[in-house]
């Protein structure tokens, strides 16, 4: 292996350990939290997109206005998944910026002779205004360390660094107007006097981006037409990385969800141009909390700039094996109507609302390997229906009906054999025949494996080996924790015990009941496992939440028709949990594990005549998540005369 490979595979091995948390994505591109203004970058063959961070301010919740605390950094090889590399500076780790600022807006990155070079604006902790400052990390994932004072001379947001062929880099900034000036070769300070851009049309507000194709320099920014009163993308061209410029157009109007705001970067990536930009798609009431998309840029033969529509289905290459969110559609007609899911929530995303004949069409979705034979879908229906799937590469067209059964208007994971498809690259129409709502569908070699069905009232009692298999869980709690090492016994204590909503250790939840944590709104559901081993991950991913850096909240009820005295619980989970039986601890399983059958044994316990209400709580870090729970007795059998309910 040459020394080359050798850095390669060292890379890839830290890129792995550094991203806690992968998502796919098409519009919006992250989907667990808000983003803005995105500078995206190409490194190593990588893109990486830098963005702001928003978040309802923790200091003034009523403050309708934007709240930045940290950056975190996003890559992706293909444009579909992509990793989340966690904090890489926050508004604390500044040594001249405001600690409680919450003014950490739009930033940029770039590499020189091996070093990446973050520039971010920020609050000076004296005075008022903005500095610019800059952390310097040896990869561009991080860690970063900000530099000890903020670039002299300039007062202002939203830097953007252009590295021109003349061999300097500019920096570009907004604020009070838009100005350019040179940077010294350390990018640490400027060289030569600041200048203002005064050639282009008024309406110019924040957020330049400046970049070079073909000799030619074009300064991008979002610009507000008089008559408009929101932003849109424009741009303007010179021969010459100062200027002057001269404007040439628009790149996007604007936004048709009223956002006020748009922020953007153009990259070149495999030879195709991509514009980076955001919207409010997560927040349509509140045009402060944005997320970024992406859409393929193109350009006239003279180099200027053809206009970018906004899609929901953006770029990148689907593949089939994994969830085909259709709502994000190339093509929708016939009736079909995208909602939220949830608008309490949104989050959870969005739903295709299909009446009889409403059909979509998702471009570029890859069936891979030995092609498939099976559809699944979550889907909602009240009777048995079907729908016409299509595949078309312009040679090959598979077409087949999809028988579906009702679901009695839940939500439900549906697997359907349909005839082989070959692998390839397919446009995906799917027509329904009768009123029905989908999530999502993807399409396998082998029915896709359910992990859990909607709990009944039918009786159930534990399985052959004394496994409960019927719970009530909470969709995820946010607990961010970079590395399970913390998970010693005393910090356990501490965040196990906490109450993280009204009722947690004292109500019995039913299934749809809501609960309101940190002004996230969570649901309780009502679920059977298809394993011994209950799978959390599986849950979440079920539901589009997040993974990684959670709380799960368990719940059941075991009814005993007379007292069971000297049992055990039996516990088993990947990473750290605590569990309760009838509101004291039983057993409390710490540090970083695997999950195990029996891992943990509790001291005597009785179940008692009637119901017993039996709590976990799992915490987990950076790896998958599930537990296994049964009663033992006194000889290590498993404890079956019981029933399992939810009530």
């Amino acid at each position: 292996m040459t020394m080359n490979e050798i850095m390669k595979n060292t890379l890839s091995l830290l890129l792995l350990a550094l991203c806690p948390m992968s998502m796919s994505a098409q519009n919006p591109l992250i989907t667990n939290q808000f983003t803005a203004d995105p500078t995206a970058r190409v490194f190593n063959n990588r893109v990486f997109v830098f963005p702001s961070h928003d978040i309802i301010s923790p200091v003034e919740p009523e403050k309708k206005w934007f709240s930045m605390a940290d950056y975190h950094v996003f890559s992706s090889t293909d444009l579909s998944e992509w990793s989340d590399h966690g904090v890489i500076l926050s508004q604390e780790q500044v040594p001249w910026g405001n600690p409680k600022g919450y003014s950490m807006w739009a930033p940029d990155c770039v590499e020189k002779d091996g070093k990446y070079y973050f520039f971010f604006p920020d609050a000076p902790k004296e005075g008022r205004g903005f500095g610019i400052g800059v952390a310097i990390a040896d990869r561009p994932f991080g860690p970063y360390k900000p530099v000890e004072k903020n670039i002299e001379g300039v007062m202002g947001i939203d830097p953007c660094v252009l590295q021109a062929s003349d061999g300097n880099a500019y920096l570009f900034w907004g604020g009070g107007g838009l100005v350019v000036a040179k940077l010294k070769d350390n990018l640490l300070e400027l060289d030569g006097k600041p200048e203002r851009i005064t050639t282009l049309p008024e309406g110019f507000k924040e957020g330049p981006f400046a970049f070079e194709r073909n000799g030619k320099y074009y300064l991008t920014y979002p610009w507000v037409r008089k008559e408009k009163g929101t932003e849109t993308l424009a741009y303007a061209m010179s021969d010459n990385p100062m200027g002057p410029y001269e404007y040439k157009g628009l790149i996007m109007e604007e936004s048709a969800t009223g956002c006020w705001t748009n922020h953007h970067s153009i990259v070149d990536y495999n030879g195709q141009w991509y514009l980076f930009y955001h919207h409010n798609d997560y927040s349509p009431s509140f045009d402060k909390n944005r997320s970024i998309c992406c859409d393929s840029l193109f350009f006239n033969a003279d180099g200027t700039i053809q206009l970018v529509k906004p899609t929901l289905r953006g770029v990148g290459i689907t593949d089939a094996r994994k969830p085909v969110q259709i709502d994000r559609y190339s093509e929708i007609g016939g009736g079909a109507a995208i909602e939220y899911h949830d608008t309490l929530n949104y989050f959870q995303g969005w739903k295709t609302v299909f009446p009889k004949g409403g059909y979509v069409r998702y471009n570029k979705v890859e069936v891979k390997g030995e092609g498939a034979k099976n559809v699944c879908l979550k889907v909602k229906t009240r009777a048995n229906a079907s729908a016409v799937l299509e595949l078309l590469d312009g040679k090959t067209s598979y077409k087949m009906t999809v028988k579906l059964p009702s679901t009695d208007g839940a939500w439900q994971e549906v697997n359907v054999p349909v005839k082989a498809v070959a692998a390839g690259v397919y446009d995906l129409r799917f027509t329904a025949k009768a009123d029905m709502e989908v999530d999502w569908l993807s399409l396998t070699a082998e029915p896709k494996e359910t992990y859990f069905t909607p709990a009944t009232d039918a009786l159930m009692t534990p399985d052959a080996d004394g496994f409960i298999r019927r719970w009530m869980l909470l969709e995820p709690i946010d607990k961010p924790n970079r590395s399970n090492v913390v998970f010693t016994d005393t910090y356990l204590r501490e965040h196990l015990t906490k109450e993280y909503f009204s009722g947690e250790f004292s109500v019995l939840p039913k299934d749809g009941d809501k609960v309101t944590v940190e002004g996230k709104r969570l649901t309780w559901h009502a679920l059977e496992s298809n394993r011994f081993n209950v799978k959390l991950f599986r849950f979440a991913t079920g539901l589009d939440k997040q993974v990684y850096g959670v709380l799960f909240c368990a719940v059941t009820v075991i009814d005993c028709d007379e007292d069971i005295e000297n049992v055990r619980l039996a516990v088993g989970s990947n990473s750290a949990s605590m569990w309760w039986l009838n509101g004291k601890e039983a057993v409390l399983l710490s540090g970083d594990r695997r999950m195990v059958k029996d891992d943990c044994i509790s001291p005597r316990l009785t179940l008692k005549k009637g119901r017993n209400i039996l709590r976990g709580v799992v915490i987990n870090g950076p790896g998958m998540s599930d537990f296994c729970v049964r009663f033992i007795d006194e000889k290590g059998e498993p404890v079956k005369n019981c029933r399992i309910t939810l009530k």
